[in-house]
């Protein structure tokens, strides 16, 4: 994969403005913070990050791929402000799970989520060469 950043453009930190590769397409839908039981452990925003991209890795692996093959992540979650006051704590367990990787990246805020326990769904686009 190759990261794309325009001429002039300052480097975003944390995301891709862009990425191009090849390989096999492997959409993962959209993941949120209970284990592989479907049971909540814990109501902690960043608990629940962390979980939901553990499953992330979970079926790239199930595919054969890792985390640096993930292109796109797009996050939808019930309170923007819980996150931004959480970043740090966001960042440790994202680099915790996916490591350096920093794929392209939107974050949306909904107004709930499908599970009520919910606080956060990421969705992820792999490219397996």
């Amino acid at each position: 994969m190759k990261t794309i950043l325009p001429e002039g453009w300052p480097r975003p930190k944390g995301y891709a403005n862009g990425i191009v590769a090849e390989g096999k397409l492997l959409f993962i839908a959209g993941q949120i913070g209970w284990n592989e039981r479907e049971e909540f452990e814990s109501d902690d925003f960043v608990a629940q990050v962390e979980q939901a991209l553990k499953n992330i890795v979970a079926v790239l692996n199930a595919a054969g791929g890792k985390p640096e093959h993930i292109a796109r992540l797009t996050w939808y979650v019930t309170d923007k402000k819980e996150y931004l006051s959480r970043l740090a704590d966001v960042g440790a367990a994202y680099r915790r799970t996916l490591g350096s990787v920093f794929p392209t990246m939107s974050l949306v805020q909904v107004v709930a989520l499908v599970e009520d326990r919910a606080k956060v769904e990421i969705e992820a686009t792999a490219v397996i060469p």
